[in-house]
């Protein structure tokens, strides 16, 4: 087996070889026609709904009993909101204090431009906020079913 298929296999395959494997399981489980038919039956269905079965596993993460494999998701955004914090507020509040500073040197008659820019902060929120407008327009008009 070549490196290029191992990684190929393992990131660009989708979810549909683990669901036959766990077909094909199953039926030697079966005896039946009845119970193969519709053995495969739920398959086809769950072959069409990737995204239910990724619901179905972020709760079972989440109610496992290990803080590290029920907590990865939460830890990645409280180190998320640690890591704004502590770059934009700091960048901000000396930013404002050299303006100040500034000001009050050269006096009112020549006003600087605010030292400090926002355009990262300002496309991160609009990404969010974009992202967040995405998913309601999705949900009020019922495509998430």
């Amino acid at each position: 087996m070549s490196i290029t298929s191992f990684f190929g296999g393992l990131f660009g395959g989708n979810g549909s070889n683990t669901v036959e494997a766990a077909g094909n399981a199953l039926d030697n489980l079966f005896t039946s026609d009845d119970e193969r038919n519709q053995a495969k039956l739920l398959f086809e269905k769950l072959k069409q709904q990737p995204a239910a079965l990724q619901v179905e596993l972020n709760k079972i993460e989440a109610t496992h009993r290990s803080v590290f494999v029920a907590g990865w998701r939460p830890a990645i955004g409280w180190v998320c909101a640690a890591a704004l914090f502590t770059y934009f507020v700091p960048q901000f509040i000396l930013g404002t204090i050299v303006w100040v500073m500034t000001i009050h040197t050269l006096g009112w008659t020549e006003i600087p431009p605010y030292p400090v820019n926002a355009n990262s902060l300002f496309e991160l929120v609009l990404a969010m906020l974009g992202m967040a407008t995405l998913r309601t327009i999705e949900k009020a008009k019922d495509l998430t079913k």
